[in-house]
């Protein structure tokens, strides 16, 4: 006797959810069933709405934030200060350090971090477009380097503070309050402010 399972069409959707990052087979045949059976579901919804974001979210050329052709929330905000430049490893790291309110300068995405094993290297960070910025800043900028205090996040630190080391800005590091091996959406709102608050110079 041949076992019984979902028809073709569920299995091809909780196929496609097992694919999203922290979604395990139950998780997703979970899920799956809730959006077919659930009266508070709105596939139709979900669906538009996944390709409304894909069609007109984009990278910020200037920071590497979500934009649309709108343009940038960051880039396009005069009140922020433009001799404050915050350097983080990815778009999502903005939000929590916005959300903290210890952060009102500018920001630049890297897109990643340095990982040999992973085989990303510097040229597939958005180091060029950073070196522009700095070199086009007027006067001298402070640049904080945000990242990650896992090994890749140390040495993506390391040569962001090499290749700086003879330009017109003063380089400083959040203060190590985020817990080791971790991110930073993993770290609540008081620890990124007082990592914000306790940043200190690379060079001495």
């Amino acid at each position: 006797m041949k076992r019984a399972d979902f028809p073709e069409p569920v299995r091809a959707l909780i196929g496609e959810l097992k694919r999203l990052p922290g979604i395990g087979p139950r998780s997703a045949e979970r899920i799956a069933v809730w959006l077919l059976q659930s009266p508070k579901a709105d596939p139709p919804a979900l669906a538009a709405a996944l390709q409304t974001a894909k069609e007109t979210i984009r990278p910020c050329p200037a920071c590497g934030f979500f934009a649309t052709a709108e343009g940038c929330s960051v880039c396009d905000d005069s009140q922020r200060d433009d001799h404050l430049l915050c350097v983080v490893e990815q778009a999502t790291d903005v939000l929590p350090l916005e959300r903290s309110g210890s952060f009102r300068g500018r920001y630049h995405c890297l897109g990643g971090k340095l990982s040999p094993l992973d085989r990303v290297s510097p040229e597939d960070l958005r180091i060029p477009s950073l070196l522009r910025r700095i070199e086009a800043a007027t006067g001298e900028i402070e640049v904080i380097l945000a990242l990650g205090s896992d090994v890749e996040g140390e040495a993506t630190a390391n040569y962001l503070a090499e290749l700086l080391r003879e330009k017109n800005c003063r380089l400083t590091r959040i203060a190590q309050g985020l817990p080791a091996g971790g991110g930073l959406e993993h770290a609540d709102e008081l620890t990124l402010m007082r990592a914000m608050q306790g940043r200190r110079n690379v060079w001495t």
